[in-house]
């Protein structure tokens, strides 16, 4: 089950702004959003986390901290979401910042639908490792916590959304301290250039 953290009063505001603003909507690059029919509302907001693995000494047995970078906000439709809306913090607080579709849209909903169904309950945050490409279900334990502070639990799951880094199976949970270890390895060894040889085996 999951137990979403609430967004910030003006994050939520921006993006009801937005959805209500013909420009903002027809400037999107968003078809499914323009020819949705129906009413449209944002739920399931979500914290976004930045992690880089690369620029953190973690002692053993603990997971690095993450940066907050935005909300993001499901635009449902009629029966699905059909966009999703990023708010960032300015020096005038939480604002939106643009409407978007895609695999990552369909697939968080996918793993949100899913986590709903495990027994223990979470807090559910999204996670990116920008220089893997790779955006996660962030399923933190601690539900009471504050969705915007950068604790990540070596107990924690995350649930890799498709598509995912060669290698990464897409949609199956993973601990954070099974998982960082991997991603880690990924980024000290990049993949060979193309036209060098395989290392020998």
């Amino acid at each position: 089950m999951l137990r979403p953290s609430p967004a910030p009063g003006p994050a939520l505001r921006s993006v009801l702004a937005a959805l209500g603003s013909p420009t903002a909507v027809r400037e999107a690059r968003t078809p499914a959003l323009r020819s949705a029919q129906g009413p449209l509302s944002p739920e399931l907001p979500l914290p976004v986390h930045v992690l880089d693995v690369r620029d953190q000494a973690v002692p053993p047995g603990q997971a690095p901290r993450t940066r907050l970078a935005g909300w993001r906000f499901l635009i449902r439709g009629t029966d699905r979401a059909v966009a999703a809306a990023d708010t960032m913090l300015t020096p005038d607080g939480w604002s939106f910042s643009h409407f978007f579709e895609g695999p990552y849209v369909t697939a968080t909903e996918r793993a949100l639908l899913h986590a709903e169904t495990l027994p223990t309950p979470y807090q559910p945050r999204l996670l990116s490792v920008p220089q893997l490409y790779m955006l996660t279900l962030w399923l933190h334990g601690d539900t009471e916590a504050d969705g915007a502070s950068a604790d990540l639990d070596p107990a924690d799951l995350l649930v890799p959304l498709a598509p995912a880094p060669p290698g990464i199976a897409a949609h199956r949970p993973h601990r954070v301290a099974d998982l960082l270890p991997v991603l880690t390895l990924r980024l000290a060894s990049p993949p060979p250039l193309l036209g060098t040889p395989a290392p020998a085996a």
